[in-house]
């Protein structure tokens, strides 16, 4: 019987022998990994299990009437895993009982900690063990790549739509967020800055002078205007500021005021000075339903300011 029990073992490790009473004899060491704290062998098959098909089948008169019969059944405490078996006759007046998880397989693979060696050799639960592991690194490597391309998607977008030396948004951002306010009619006014005497820096000091010149202008306008409006370079000394939330004409005065201010103050590079100002045109839309038509009554309000003397701004006419 060793040597039966042995290969029973082997080939049919979530088998169950019940004596002729109904009552569980031994189990296959699957079956017991499945119950360690509560022993099934010597319990009744209808205390251990809940038989769904056949009807009657936690006794072993009803297994012996069909030997062969398919069975549906699962454990009747927690957790409740699911079966299917076959049941024949052991020639003692019992039945061996051989389970397998079938569609289970996956919920008892979380509940339990199954290896390769819990399995038949035969069983195809190998096969599908191996199916899900790949599945489950595919997705995972799947998952992983999205992330990636998202993040190089996000990154490329941003980079196409900022301007490499100041870090500014650049003029096909600036379009398509006029384009999107324009389109959800929302109130916004433009202010076109231009920057007096920065062709006399390049001229006299050179390009790098003039790169240093447009990165502190850059900073010094992130300094005076607020986290919600946008600031964009769309020329080599002409950055385009959007303010949003209702602006008023006083508030816009006041942020242009402050930048002419701001931008007056010299700057120095190494030990020379770079002196400039700021002209501006400010525009708030009123009837637009083009950005091209807003941009142009600020330059031409710009051009109004240049025309007065420079480091002044002029309000675009309606």
């Amino acid at each position: 019987m060793s040597d039966l029990s042995a290969i029973l073992n082997l080939l049919c490790p979530m088998h169950a022998r019940i004596d002729g009473k109904s009552r569980i004899v031994s189990v296959g060491p699957t079956l017991h990994k499945l119950r360690p704290d509560s022993p099934l062998p010597g319990r009744m098959l209808g205390e251990a299990f809940e038989v769904m098909r056949p009807t009657g089948g936690e006794t072993v008169e009803v297994l012996l009437l069909e030997p062969g019969t398919s069975m549906r059944l699962r454990f009747r405490d927690e957790p409740q895993t699911g079966f299917k078996g076959i049941a024949v006759p052991d020639g003692r007046g019992g039945v061996l009982l051989d389970l397998s998880f079938g569609i289970a397989l996956v919920e008892a693979l979380q509940c339990y900690e199954l290896t390769n060696a819990d399995f038949a050799p035969t069983d195809l639960s190998i096969e599908m063990l191996y199916l899900i592991e790949a599945k489950s690194a595919a997705m995972d490597a799947s998952r992983t790549l999205n992330r990636r391309l998202q993040v190089a998607r996000s990154a490329a977008e941003e980079q196409a739509a900022t301007d490499k030396l100041t870090g500014l948004k650049n003029r096909r951002a600036l379009d398509a967020a006029m384009d999107r306010l324009i389109a959800t009619d929302d109130p916004f006014a433009i202010m076109h800055l231009d920057l007096d005497h920065f062709k006399r820096v390049n001229d006299t000091l050179g390009h790098p002078a003039g790169d240093f010149v447009l990165q502190e202008t850059t900073r010094r306008i992130l300094r005076v205007i607020r986290e919600s409006d946008l600031a964009a370079r769309v020329g080599g000394d002409e950055f385009m500021l959007v303010f949003r939330n209702r602006p008023t004409s006083d508030r816009l005065g006041k942020i242009a005021e402050r930048l002419i201010t701001s931008l007056e103050r010299p700057m120095l590079w190494g030990r020379q000075t770079c002196a400039i100002s700021v002209s501006a045109g400010i525009a708030i839309r009123r009837h637009e339903r083009e950005s091209e038509a807003l941009i142009a009554r600020a330059d031409a309000a710009l051009y109004m300011a240049k025309r007065k003397g420079r480091a002044q701004y002029q309000f675009a006419r309606d």
